[in-house]
């Protein structure tokens, strides 16, 4: 199991990290270097941020999933690699696609089974539980006991959290 957050990564970073590259591709390459896409092979590659990721390495990973085949930037030669793709986005992939942000054929390939999570404002005790969680994560990782004060979970069942579950970790 191995991931990459696309929005963290500039294009070229972004295909270097997926697809690898050849001794001498460019600049600073003195060495070969193999991408997630041939690490994660008969296993499971997880792609965060994947509205993030600029078209033409959409258009590589397409390739992945239609034969199981890539090049290594600077590379000639065909490598196969049977991976599982997992995507998540907090983009809206349908309107990417009709402004053309988005590759259809990847995002049809990619849509085969869609899990929706509601935002945490709609999710009720949901934010309870994981305030709990985080809360106990904290105090293990800080050696503390730390307890949540009278109606402070009052006030993060009423809060709207627009930033979302990384907002209330934080």
């Amino acid at each position: 199991f191995i991931t990459i957050n696309c929005a963290n990564l500039q294009e070229h970073l972004l295909e270097n990290d997926l697809f690898g590259h050849e001794k001498g591709a460019y600049t600073g390459a003195d060495s070969q270097k193999r991408g997630l896409v041939e690490l994660a092979d008969q296993g499971t590659l997880f792609i965060d941020e994947i509205g993030e990721m600029p078209r033409p390495a959409q258009a590589k990973l397409l390739r992945v999933l239609e034969n199981g085949t890539f090049r290594r930037i600077g590379g000639n030669n065909e490598i196969k690699a049977k991976v599982r793709i997992i995507a998540a986005t907090n983009r809206n992939l349908e309107e990417e696609v009709a402004k053309r942000n988005f590759r259809d054929d990847l995002y049809f390939r990619l849509n085969v089974v869609r899990l929706t999570l509601p935002p945490l404002r709609e999710r009720g005790d949901d934010v309870l539980l994981l305030a709990d969680y985080f809360l106990e994560k904290k105090n293990n990782l800080l050696n503390r006991s730390k307890k949540f004060g009278p109606g402070v979970k009052d006030l993060f069942k009423e809060y709207g959290w627009p930033g979302n579950v990384r907002e209330l970790a934080n």
